[in-house]
């Protein structure tokens, strides 16, 4: 999928901005009029516009969202009135993005708005689901619910994004630091013996010729390696900001060793703990689908729910489809299944959620145990390597030396 800067007029006659995925700009359009909305400009977003958008963002964090859903659940059940705990909140908020956006969202309750519509912002500060839980929770009168249940979603969201992260981090770090490592030996150390390795007019061993040439075209030719990576990160960024190349690494992140699992369980916790909160506070299938949709990472998973919700739409079980993708484990679509038979869908995937919730916990640690220690093992390969390099000529002149 394709990202496309928005204009539209709301309900309400008001200009707004935004950004929406979608296959083309035809597509895009016709969703912004089943929002209600009248689009004015709808444009593909540039290579230029993307990098802005991801190097900048809105900055919050399913923490940020957590916090502030606890908090205001805990001074609307104080009794205080919405606009009066948007401003206690702006207040004391020390995250700049999140007080801008209540101060926002403030002024629009103000001028008489729905807090629910005055939480849809076009960089999506508040996700969908928050949006659509408060929607809910103004149309039954249990805001404070609402927010409560949110809270609860965004800790567990955010715990699943910081074991992921951790299993990710360190064996990067170590990545990086031992990288940095060869690169300071192979431009600042090998080069002290290439004199030497000169003065013994011999013949140098084929390992030793190799680490020597690598080390001088690095020296010579580094603004050449610079520019080679540069052009890859640009060029890898635009391949996976392109539909093509976004379906293609998400169908490839899938099948990994290790990882490819690892987004499957997350996928899966977080398909069903998003749905079943949703669905809870009311919300129709198909509209939690949907928004459900929107807040998975991998491209191949997203189309997946978006496939799914077309075939609801048209009658179809919610397992059926699940079942038909191939992406999601049985347990997934089965639990469903049984949920659909006995009416009680929310509770089927509370369960699952909180199955996979560990199974992403087990992971991570297995992925982390696993990585950790190959990571190390592959560097130090890869000094020892270098340092028998540098080594073996050494071994040899003594040896000749000692048989004259």
């Amino acid at each position: 999928m394709a990202s496309f800067d928005y204009v539209i007029i709301d309900q309400k006659g008001k200009e707004k901005k935004g950004s929406m995925e979608g296959d083309n700009v035809q597509k895009v359009t016709s969703a912004l009029k089943a929002e209600g909305w009248i689009p004015i400009s709808v444009k593909e977003q540039t290579l230029l516009t993307k990098d802005i958008n991801l190097e900048i963002g809105n900055g919050i964090k399913p923490r940020d969202l957590s916090v502030f859903c606890r908090q205001i659940t805990s001074i609307l059940g104080a009794g205080v009135t919405v606009i009066s705990a948007l401003q206690m909140l702006s207040e004391q908020t020390e995250k700049k993005q999140m007080q801008h956006a209540i101060k926002e969202v403030q002024s629009s309750v103000e001028r008489g708005e729905t807090l629910a519509s005055s939480m849809v912002m076009p960089k999506e500060v508040f996700p969908p689901i928050l949006v659509n839980m408060v929607e809910a929770g103004e149309a039954s009168g249990s805001l404070e619910t609402a927010f409560e249940r949110m809270a609860v979603h965004f800790e567990k969201e955010a715990k699943l994004k910081s074991m992921i992260k951790q299993a990710m981090v360190y064996p990067l770090v170590i990545c990086v630091v031992a990288i940095a490592a060869i690169c300071v030996m192979m431009t600042v150390v090998v080069p002290n013996f290439i004199g030497m390795f000169e003065d013994m007019d011999t013949e140098l061993p084929a390992i030793t010729q190799l680490v020597v040439n690598i080390s001088n075209f690095m020296v010579q030719k580094w603004w050449l390696l610079l520019g080679i990576a540069i052009l890859i990160i640009v060029g890898f960024t635009a391949f996976k900001k392109s539909a093509f190349g976004s379906e293609f690494l998400g169908r490839v992140a899938l099948k990994l060793p290790l990882f490819g699992g690892l987004i499957i369980k997350s996928s899966s916790a977080r398909l069903t703990r998003t749905l079943s909160t949703l669905i809870t506070a009311g919300i129709p299938l198909l509209e939690a689908l949907q928004i459900t949709a929107r807040t998975m990472d991998n491209i191949i998973v997203k189309n997946c729910l978006q496939n799914a919700s077309e075939e609801v739409a048209r009658g179809v079980p919610l397992s059926k489809p699940l079942q038909y993708s191939g992406i999601f484990p049985p347990l997934v679509y089965q639990m469903i299944g049984i949920g659909e038979e006995t009416g009680n869908m929310e509770g089927m995937m509370d369960k699952v959620a909180d199955y996979y919730d560990e199974e992403v916990e087990a992971a991570t640690k297995a992925l982390t145990s696993v990585l950790e220690p190959l990571v190390i093992v592959i560097l130090a390969l890869i000094v020892g390597v270098i340092i028998m390099a540098i080594m073996s000529p050494m071994f040899s002149l003594y040896s000749n030396i000692e048989n004259a």
